[in-house]
This record gives structure tokens, sequence and C-alpha cells, in this order.
């Protein structure tokens, strides 16, 4: 099946490009998602205009995206998970939390393009990207915290 890409999809193409893909994976994902369009001989018409108006447009977004991943890069999160013995979490932070809370301090970022490899199940600090754009990328500080308090060190005298 040939199909006509609308966004950017990692390891398949850019925005505009003529691409063949599966049946299943072109009609259960790509198009559903609208992700694509079927390169039929109407739409591949089109394809001319598109990709000129995808040019200009991806100049505006690619400077936009700059602006927002400077924004992005002073942005701090912090979450809180339960914990047990040797600072094991009880749950895990992962990219639709990150996205949920980027949104709650006024950024709009789609869960998927939160670039993490698989959920934050450790206590600490990690630098999450955020792929904004195909050369743009921001890193947010995530903080993961447990919901005891830490011991106090005792000295015996």
């Amino acid at each position: 099946m040939e199909v006509i890409l609308k966004e950017d999809v990692n390891k398949l193409g850019h925005r505009g490009d003529v691409v063949k893909v599966a049946n299943g994976y072109g009609r259960n994902y790509l198009l559903p998602g609208k992700l694509a369009i079927e390169a039929t001989a109407a739409n591949k018409a089109v394809i001319e205009q598109m990709k000129n108006s995808a040019a200009r447009k991806a100049v505006k977004e690619k400077a936009a995206a700059e602006l927002q991943a400077v924004e992005l890069s002073k942005v701090e999160l912090s979450f809180e998970r339960k914990v047990g013995d040797n600072d094991h979490l009880f749950g895990s932070v992962t990219s639709g939390d990150i996205a949920a809370a980027l949104e709650a301090q006024g950024y709009e970022i789609d869960r998927r393009k939160i670039a993490l490899e698989e959920p934050l199940k450790t206590i600490g600090e990690f630098h999450v990207p955020v792929k904004l754009f195909r050369d743009v990328t921001a890193h947010v500080k995530v903080t993961v915290n447990g919901d005891r308090p830490v011991a106090a060190a005792t000295v015996a005298e």
C-alpha cells in the first residue's frame, strides 16, 4: 500500500513523502491516526502543492520549536511515587505522566514526542529528551522522589 505522509513518522519518512507500507500498518495505524493519506491518483496530483506549503510551514514550525526548546530546557518537573525497600518504586513515571505535568504548566506536548525509552522506575534526577521537530530536541529535568522522607543520619555518642 502506498501512502502520503501528513506528519513525520519515525523510521518511515517525513511529511509529504510517498512511502510503501504494509497494508495493515497503513489501514490500522497511519490512516486512522491521520498521519497519512492514501496515495491515490487524485492525492498524488495534490502532493506538489502539499510539499510547497509544507516547506513554508516547516520553516515557521522549526523557529517556533527552537523557541519552545529554550523554554522547555528551563522546566523542572518533580514526581512523588510510593517506594518500598531499597528505594524500589511501586509504579513508574511514564511519558504520559510527563506530558500531563507539562500541560499543567502550559506546554502542550504530545506524549509520543517525549523520547522516554522506558518508564522511570528509580528515584533520582533524569534529563528526558522531548523531540519538538526534526532537528530540535529539548531536555526536561525530571526528578522522581519517594513518598518517605529520607532518614536523617544519627550520630551515636
